[in-house]
């Protein structure tokens, strides 16, 4: 390449200038990277840099070779700090990324680099992918490491596990060094870690102290890791972002939380929406930010089965945070009287204008509430919580009487947020649910696949169980599908497979198919080899996905 065409290429991909920092960005070129000469124009754009801190490779796909070219480039950069990789390796095989992240991860290593920031998010890795960077994790190359982003990368149980353990690795050995490794920013949602990894994570962030964002949202995570996660935070006390949308609290991880809220009176943000807080884990809450929590910018308690009387103790509790900018308890049960009290309130204290919407509010369940013993939850949930045996059977017939409600998973929240703990909580129903869900549109052939295609999401490698419950509901409705279809229905039935996993490109602008498709092969896999699936559409979705996605 001639000296006009390197600089050429400098100016067109440098993303920021900032003082002495130079981000080199190759963001949403659309670059298919296999072969070596494929990563040519990233490799002399690097080496044209006399000072490079920061790559951005977002929106291309790598492979091994290309990776390798890029790495040795990358070896001539000590002064390099972000490594900004998200959704980098879009189609490709699992086997092919950790090989690909060693390259890189090694590099840098032999660099001397000091990381600062590691975006991996949107590559839906799994739990393989951790193996990839497992090395450099450990290495003193992490140890300046201020910002984890693992945004939607599947990791796991397994893969939440193992990061938990190379950053105790890490934080252990630089200690000893004297540069103890410090966290501001932990990324990891939609990431299915549950309680085992989240329980492992914790023990990491409380050694930490250091955190200052944290955003696990949709990982499955109940009561017992909720509990896990709130003990640690209270280590943390310069918390301003704290985001546990999409988990279940019920009341004993809310009573947890709240125990420690306390602590956090540098919180912005509390984003605790879809997590069955309910009517007294809201008012736990809003008692525990009661007093304090100045700072605080925005409150999302949203989907929450909260009743009026919780949304009060909450309107009161953020009459003093003269900073507040956003509350959103949109999604509850106030009923319409509830609504207009909380809006009233509200406009009371002047705060009326930061109200989200609440056109999603489910309705007041009176029913509910009388059956709910506010003194139960209060004085009675830490036995519960330590699992204590109760031997008085008036006791234990009470326990039975005044445990709460537990949330029953509908379809539509299924299919909202699917998760494999809300998988498996339908048993043998799914497919039935699924059926009334769909109704007189289960011959609508875009509508049924890309249902099927949202619940294969939340299938991942090694994850039997959940692999075989989506192929017994996918096989449960497509053969009623073709049963009452004509001779198209197995041309339509591929089209729409093949839009909805985003190899085609479908009619619909607007619809955005899903970053990890790993899990809707899987399923497709043991759909194609049924005998009700008609040989001729096996025939297109296998040259389409040979060619696409191998």
């Amino acid at each position: 390449m001639a000296a006009d065409d390197v600089d050429d290429v400098t100016k067109k991909l440098e993303a920021t200038k900032v003082g002495e920092t130079f981000v080199l960005s190759f963001k949403g070129k659309g670059l298919k990277l296999d072969k070596r000469e494929d990563a040519k124009e990233i490799v002399e754009g690097i080496e044209a840099c006399k000072v490079m801190t920061g790559l951005s490779m977002e929106g291309n796909t790598m492979g091994i070779d290309a990776a390798e070219a890029i790495a040795e480039a990358l070896k001539k950069h000590p002064e390099f700090q972000r490594a900004l990789w998200s959704d980098m390796f879009t189609g490709r095989l699992k086997t092919e990324i950790p090989p690909a992240l060693k390259h890189l991860g090694a590099a840098m290593i032999e660099a001397n680099a000091q990381l600062v920031e590691l975006d991996l998010s949107d590559n839906a890795f799994g739990p393989n992918g951790v193996e990839g960077i497992v090395t450099l994790l450990k290495s003193k190359t992490c140890y300046t490491l201020k910002e984890l982003k693992l945004n939607n990368n599947g990791l796991g149980t397994t893969g939440g596990k193992m990061l938990a353990s190379c950053l105790m690795d890490c934080y252990q050995s630089s200690s000893a060094a004297g540069t103890p490794l410090a966290l501001k920013v932990f990324i990891s949602g939609r990431g299915r870690l549950e309680n085992d990894g989240s329980k492992a994570l914790s023990e990491v962030f409380k050694l930490m102290g250091s955190l200052e964002e944290v955003a696990m949202p949709q990982n499955g995570i109940n009561h017992e890791g909720i509990t896990a996660l709130a003990e640690a935070f209270q280590h943390n006390p310069n918390l301003r972002i704290l985001n546990l949308n999409d988990n279940t609290f019920t009341i004993i991880g809310a009573k947890s939380m709240a125990k420690v809220l306390p602590k956090l009176q540098n919180l912005e943000v509390i984003n605790f929406g879809d997590c069955l807080i309910r009517t007294d884990g809201a008012k736990l809450i809003a008692k525990a930010i009661t007093d304090g929590h100045k700072k605080l910018r925005e409150l999302v308690l949203s989907g929450n089965e909260i009743s009026a009387p919780g949304a009060s103790r909450i309107t009161e509790a953020v009459e003093n945070k003269d900073k507040l900018e956003k509350i959103d308890l949109d999604s509850n049960m106030f009923g319409e009287e509830g609504v207009e009290l909380v809006k009233a309130a509200l406009e009371t204290i002047g705060k009326l204008d930061i109200l989200g919407s609440l056109s999603g509010d489910e309705g007041s369940d009176d029913e509910d509430e009388e059956n709910y013993d506010d003194t139960y939850e209060e004085e009675n949930v830490q036995e519960e919580q330590e699992g204590d045996a109760v031997d008085d059977p008036a006791l234990a017939v009470r326990g039975m009487a005044l445990t709460p409600k537990q949330k029953s998973v509908n379809v539509k929240d299924f299919l909202s947020f699917p998760s494999p703990t809300k998988l498996h909580s339908f048993g043998k129903d799914l497919a039935t649910s699924l059926r009334q869900e769909l109704g007189s549109d289960i011959q609508d052939m875009d509508k049924t696949v890309s249902t099927l295609i949202r619940i294969s999401t939340v299938v991942t490698e090694g994850d039997a169980k959940s692999l075989q419950a989506v192929c017994n509901c996918a096989d449960d409705i497509l053969q009623e599908v073709f049963k009452s279809g004509d001779d198209n229905t197995g041309m339509m039935m591929a089209n729409a497979y093949l839009v909805y996993m985003g190899i085609l490109k479908g009619e619909d602008k607007k619809y955005r198919p899903p970053n990890d498709i790993s899990g809707p092969l899987l399923v497709l896999e043991n759909i194609v080899r049924q005998s009700y699936f008609p040989r001729s559409a096996r025939t297109i979705i296998a040259a389409f996905i040979d060619k696409c996605c191998f």
